[in-house]
């Protein structure tokens, strides 16, 4: 994958950013070409050596076509969620380094969902905030609206997943938490 100066493109668990330059560092004598990434939520930089970005999970953000699907998919049912907490939190931990947005929306689903019948723990919580950060910021960045424009609807979505899901499995929650 090559990334060109000016593309906008995810990073695992910190969002968009743009390609500010492709430059080469010294490393141990070697020179390496290096991605200079800029974090579009909090102006921070990255770098990124340009033969790992792929491994990275770094990736360009989705076509509008994907962003259509993605806010289709954030409505619909979901899986059942592991009553497990260790299981659930290694999961969401996992589907969020994944780098993927769709993965994203269903931790955010099955988090809003948990924590409707439960109180989370600071670390599920903390999960639930990055996933609904990195669906929002890139669905904002991909329909080039604000993130508090679109943030509302995201969590009106996610909530009609939310009743979906109940209708469809009304007693696993309460037997297995």
């Amino acid at each position: 994958m090559e990334l060109s100066i000016g593309q906008k493109v995810a990073y695992p668990n910190q969002g968009v950013c743009t390609v500010e330059e492709i430059l080469n560092k010294d490393i141990c004598g070697n020179c390496l070409p290096f991605y200079s990434l800029r974090v579009l939520n909090d102006n921070s930089l990255i770098f990124v050596p340009v033969n790992n970005a792929e491994s990275v999970g770094i990736r360009p953000i989705i076509s509008s076509r994907q962003c259509k699907r993605l806010i289709r998919d954030l409505e619909e049912d979901f899986e059942n969620i592991s009553g497990d907490w260790k299981i659930r939190s290694r999961e969401f931990t996992e589907k969020l380094q994944s780098g993927s947005v769709f993965e994203a929306a269903d931790v955010l689903k099955k988090l809003t969902f948990l924590s409707h019948e439960k109180k989370l723990s600071f670390r599920e919580q903390t999960l639930l905030e990055k996933a609904k950060f990195l669906i929002v910021s890139e669905i904002a960045t991909v329909d080039l609206v604000e993130a508090d424009t679109i943030a509302p609807q995201i969590a009106q979505r996610v909530e009609a997943a939310c009743t979906k899901h109940l209708c469809t499995q009304p007693k696993v929650m309460a037997v297995s938490i």
